[in-house]
């Protein structure tokens, strides 16, 4: 990111290597650093998808999803939405607590983000008329005409819970997130042509998608072994 001028990406989708839960060939990253280069290089009304969860330690979760959350903000960032990923299938780890079975995904925007294509879905009740209770808090709050609910439309925006089977290839990498994940949040956040990044590129899932949509990209990857096999991808 250092040899990028400022306001330069419209779109970032990552996962950093959190809490030392994997050993990535023994890499580490330098958070704070990263997260103010982030700003820096965003374009105003761009937006970066963070991927993160916790470990337990000593009997507690770390919390370091929300204390990265909460710097992003000091960086000027908004938290535009806290999304989860919910894991279709998980595995059971027998601790005294329920099973974890998803992520955060952080959605920061600097400033209002200037691209939002909403995923849309099915509705159930397609066409019928909602059922409402009103409550009158006074004589001049009655329920007039404008009141009324319409039907409801075929199709609403999709929730921010969404959820993905957990993806391997087999190639020796040993955390990637679902393509589908990468492609939903690349064609919410961002247009044809847009510039996507991916500071932690590893196998190359950000990549591979943003081309598959006809957005340009950039990946960042220190391990020389991971670098080969997102390039195999994208071949």
């Amino acid at each position: 990111m250092a040899k990028m001028k400022d306001n330069f990406i419209d779109l970032t989708v990552t996962s950093p290597p959190y809490d030392n839960l994997r050993t990535y060939n023994g890499y580490s990253f330098d958070f704070e650093s990263i997260a103010k280069e982030l700003f820096r290089v965003t374009k105003k009304g761009g937006v970066v998808v963070w991927i993160v969860g916790d470990k337990t330690h000593k009997g507690s979760e770390t919390g370091t999803s929300f204390k990265q959350a909460l710097f992003f903000k000091e960086c000027g960032f908004n938290l535009h939405d806290t999304m989860i990923w919910k894991k279709d299938k998980y595995v059971p780890l027998t601790h005294n607590r329920y099973e974890q079975q998803f992520e955060y995904m952080f959605v920061f925007s600097k400033g209002k983000p200037k691209t939002v294509n909403h995923i849309m879905v099915d509705t159930i009740n397609y066409g019928k008329q909602p059922k409402r209770t009103f409550y009158q808090t006074s004589e001049s709050n009655k329920p007039t005409a404008e009141h009324t609910p319409k039907k409801v439309a075929k199709e609403k925006i999709k929730g921010n819970v969404w959820t993905f089977n957990p993806q391997s290839l087999g190639n020796g990498h040993p955390a990637i997130f679902p393509e589908q994940l990468a492609n939903d949040h690349i064609i919410s956040w961002s247009n044809e042509n847009y510039l996507v990044y991916d500071c932690f590129l590893g196998s190359g899932t950000t990549a591979k998608m943003a081309k598959i949509n006809n957005r340009n990209y950039i990946g960042s990857e220190i391990s020389e072994e991971y670098c080969k096999i997102a390039n195999e991808r994208l071949r």
